[in-house]
């Protein structure tokens, strides 16, 4: 195939994945909702009545991440190196990674319970990156043309998914204890997991990527003296990348040492997911420096 072939091909595919994530969405909602109806018809939360939902839903999403790996890679094709030139291909990259890391997260644990809210995020991410970031395949601006973009964005990518989906669970769990804090769950939350499951999952998480988030900073101090010339210089995007570093750290730190679990816990996972996001939309798309790629 051709450049132009291949760049169509990923477009189809991003498409076509944004399709399937939207029926997954549906189907997920649905299993919420009749979820909900059985429980107050019968008193009973009954799960077995929408498993078959929940199962389409799944495979559909996981049928999805196929698509917009493909896209993805199918950019990459098009462009003659990784698809991280600009806001869109970090987007749906971005995309990509949160699902996988949910995906993956669900064979070891009970975390059907995240699929609308997942499949909801993906939908804004894709359809913000479609709308609004989508920029032509085109060869890389020069200071990007190094090995070190594929070590050092693959890292933040990866990290990346691994923390918004940590974030989530963090959310649930400020929510959920809310609900029992005045008196009981809802229906809809009967299903979910016991708060502590919920506090312990968003710390593995984290606790799992932060030595990668960590590497790849170092990684990004590294290209930059080979760019630059100077390991680091306070760019804004260097700045929040290091504020977020220092407030997941300091979340593990208040956990292990002084013992920080439940609602403080998770409203200091929230605080160190809002730095990175702010550096994901704010610094990308309005910020000044040298890390602005946007192509906006």
């Amino acid at each position: 195939m051709s450049s132009s072939q291949l760049a169509y091909l990923s477009n189809n595919l991003v498409y076509s994945s944004l399709f399937v994530f939207t029926l997954s969405f549906f189907l997920f909602a649905i299993e919420t909702a009749w979820s909900v109806r059985a429980d107050r018809e019968n008193g009973v939360f009954d799960r077995a009545r929408t498993e078959k939902f929940a199962r389409i839903a799944i495979a559909l999403m996981t049928l999805a991440f196929l698509l917009l790996f493909g896209g993805v890679l199918a950019r990459a094709l098009s462009a003659h190196r990784v698809p991280w030139g600009n806001m869109y291909e970090f987007s749906i990259t971005g995309a990509l990674a949160f699902t996988g890391a949910y995906l993956v997260a669900l064979r070891k644990y009970n975390l059907r319970w995240l699929g609308l809210p997942i499949s909801i995020a993906v939908l804004l991410v894709l359809g913000t990156a479609i709308t609004l970031l989508y920029r032509p395949s085109a060869p890389l601006v020069p200071a990007l043309k190094s090995t070190w973009l594929v070590v050092h964005v693959s890292a933040a990518i990866i990290s990346g998914g691994v923390f918004l989906l940590a974030n989530t669970i963090a959310a649930t769990y400020l929510i959920i204890e809310r609900m029992e804090s005045r008196g009981g769950r809802n229906a809809w939350a009967k299903r979910l997991p016991t708060l502590e499951t919920l506090d312990q999952l968003s710390y593995r998480l984290v606790a799992f990527v932060f030595p990668l988030w960590t590497f790849a900073i170092i990684a990004g101090a590294i290209w930059a003296e080979s760019a630059w010339g100077r390991y680091w210089g306070w760019d804004p995007k260097e700045t929040w990348a290091f504020i977020t570093w220092v407030a997941y750290a300091a979340y593990l730190h208040a956990r292990v040492t002084a013992g920080w679990k439940g609602k403080k816990a998770a409203w200091l996972c929230l605080l160190a997911g809002s730095t990175f996001l702010f550096n994901y939309v704010y610094v990308n798309v309005w910020g000044t420096g040298r890390h602005t790629y946007s192509g906006l």
